[in-house]
């Protein structure tokens, strides 16, 4: 009879099991991955938990055997109470034919029409903060990337009641860690449940509108949107949809726009190259969308910023098949968490991996294509993030905008040491001086 091996590692304490270090150690999984190596077993948010870490980790997970894994099995509860049953929940067939609908929103012709937008909301915003000559980059940026997602996904112009959602999406996000969920008025979990009704409220409204008189909004071409057999997506789904769409496009984003900040300030030389790059660009003919495909340096920038400051340090998923691994097996019913923070931070892949440098990704050196799946902000495989275009074009309006006419300098005496949930941030959110150059 075959003797299986079990993953090396601890499951802690009963019922609780590691949790409390999960969330508060920002050094859990270094310190276990130099102890076991990229394969260890843990008890982490209510259930036994295998983590994989690397390259062959990630590619195993997210491509050669993700029919062994469920997004819907694998993620907290929180999550799905909180978020909702999106795309992001969903597996196999069901997810394939939901993806379908979406992408055409997300992708080509819908992309090119959003820019326009883009570009004048962070104008808008570039001359608030040139009145403002000092405030927090994080807060602001996170309104900003949120007035975006309000006018391109759903249609809605920001003001008021974008300010209250961005707000109340705060207070859900911080119940999606929680440990010890209880629904009463008082916790953060009650609050994150409140905040999460009021949103599904506005939500349905603003759906309602959509189907009576769609624009050229995210939401109203989902509306629009026909399968092979002509399915559509019910109403409950839009909501579903929009909630992931909101959330995802906005915190990820936020989260990696604040550490470009940080790191554009820390490395002059990388500032330097990257205003020359852009201030060549603004004098030229081209149409905007042709000059977002003209910023090699950027893009490695934006590269880098991925690879150190991940939004977010891992995926979950749930084990539905028995699978090995280096040798050790893992049984069905069993949680799995893939670090993408550790995978990014291995030696064997990016040499001197703690070291913020964009050169890694010059056409040269390439480090991330040495082996497949080491750069995985957005995911990868066939459920790469279905916003990452979205994303890195929206990151791109307003870094240029930010290189092009302005110039900042962190503020002394504030925290900067990095903070990882609910989404990667610099402890204080980044204090600055900022004025035009």
């Amino acid at each position: 009879m075959k003797q299986y091996k079990s993953p090396p590692g601890s499951l802690g304490l009963p019922i609780l099991g590691e949790s409390i270090e999960f969330v508060l150690d920002a050094d859990f999984f270094d310190k276990r991955y130099q102890k076991y190596g990229p394969i260890f077993k843990t008890h982490v948010l209510g259930k036994p938990t295998v983590v994989m870490v690397g390259s062959e980790a990630a590619e195993f997970v997210l491509s050669s055997h993700m029919d062994h894994f469920s997004w819907r099995e694998g993620w907290p509860k929180n999550f799905k109470v909180l978020l909702g049953e999106s795309l992001f929940l969903m597996d196999g067939e069901e997810h394939r034919q939901k993806r379908r609908l979406i992408m055409p929103a997300m992708h080509g012709p819908a992309l090119a029409n959003y820019i326009g937008t883009m570009e004048a909301i962070t104008q808008d915003y570039l001359q608030k903060w040139e009145e403002e000559k000092e405030f927090t980059w994080l807060k602001e940026l996170k309104k900003l990337t949120f007035d975006i997602a309000c006018e391109l996904l759903l249609g809605t112009k920001p003001g008021v009641e974008s300010a209250r959602l961005s707000d109340l999406f705060t207070t859900l996000t911080n119940g999606l860690f929680i440990i010890n969920p209880l629904n009463l008025p008082f916790t953060t979990y009650g609050k994150a449940i409140a905040a999460r009704n009021q949103i599904l409220e506005h939500l349905t409204q603003v759906v309602r509108e959509r189907q009576k008189n769609p624009t050229k909004d995210a939401l109203s071409l989902l509306i629009q949107a026909r399968d092979e057999e002509g399915n559509s997506l019910s109403a409950k789904e839009l909501i579903a949809q929009a909630v992931l769409l909101l959330f995802a496009g906005h915190e990820t984003t936020t989260s990696m726009l604040t550490w470009l900040c940080v790191e554009l300030a820390r490395h002059p030389e990388v500032l330097q190259q990257a205003r020359e790059e852009q201030q060549k660009l603004a004098h030229t003919d081209t149409s905007n969308l042709e000059k977002l495909g003209q910023m090699p340096y950027l893009e490695q920038v934006l590269l880098e910023i991925e690879r150190l400051h991940p939004p977010v340090g891992g995926g979950f998923r749930g084990v539905i098949k028995d699978f090995e691994f280096n040798g050790f097996h893992v049984p069905a019913g069993w949680q799995l968490l893939y670090s993408i923070l550790k995978t990014h931070g291995l030696p064997e892949i990016y040499s001197e991996p703690k070291r913020f440098d964009p050169e890694r990704f010059n056409p040269q050196r390439q480090e991330h294509r040495k082996h497949s799946f080491s750069l995985i902000g957005f995911g990868g495989g066939s459920r790469i993030c279905v916003g990452m275009a979205f994303a890195k074009m929206e990151m791109k309006i307003v870094a240029s905008q930010l290189l092009r006419g302005y110039q900042w300098e962190i503020l002394p005496n504030q925290s900067l040491d990095t903070v990882r949930i609910p989404t990667n941030h610099p402890k204080d959110g980044v204090r600055v001086r900022f004025q035009p150059l």
